[in-house]
């Protein structure tokens, strides 16, 4: 289980997946579990766990708005599976979370996947999902 891994939110998409395609494997092992150059969306796991994702930034704007800002300030997102997509979104929000994206079914990212995104108390963005 991915309990906690980093997605890139990038703009140049082909440029960032062929440096850490030719780069992670090397350097810490890392295999490639999804996706391509040609994007949105590329990950790589380490013994069956994810340790780093890219995303291009225009799709991930699709589901987090903020993210069309054109002066981009978000480059990271902290992704955690969880067992229940609405109970975590509930309590991050009781804790002081701001919301950024309501729980959603995505079948388009995964046939089960469901995620919701909130932003911490500095404001860093993290997705929930369950799959």
């Amino acid at each position: 289980m991915d309990a906690l891994h980093t997605r890139l939110l990038v703009a140049r998409f082909g440029e960032s997946f062929r440096f850490y395609d030719s780069l992670l494997p090397d350097l810490i092992g890392a295999t490639r579990t999804r996706g391509g150059a040609e994007g949105p969306y590329a990950s790589w796991d380490v013994d069956g766990q994810g340790v780093l994702a890219l995303i291009d930034r225009t799709a991930m704007a699709a589901t987090v708005p903020s993210l069309s800002d054109p002066v981009p300030g978000d480059r990271t997102v902290l992704v955690s599976r969880v067992p229940d997509v609405d109970a975590a979104y509930a309590a991050c929000l009781k804790l002081g979370a701001t919301p950024a994206g309501a729980p959603a079914d995505r079948p388009a990212w995964g046939p089960t996947l469901r995620s919701a995104h909130v932003r911490d108390p500095e404001g860093n963005l993290w997705e929930l999902q369950s799959y």
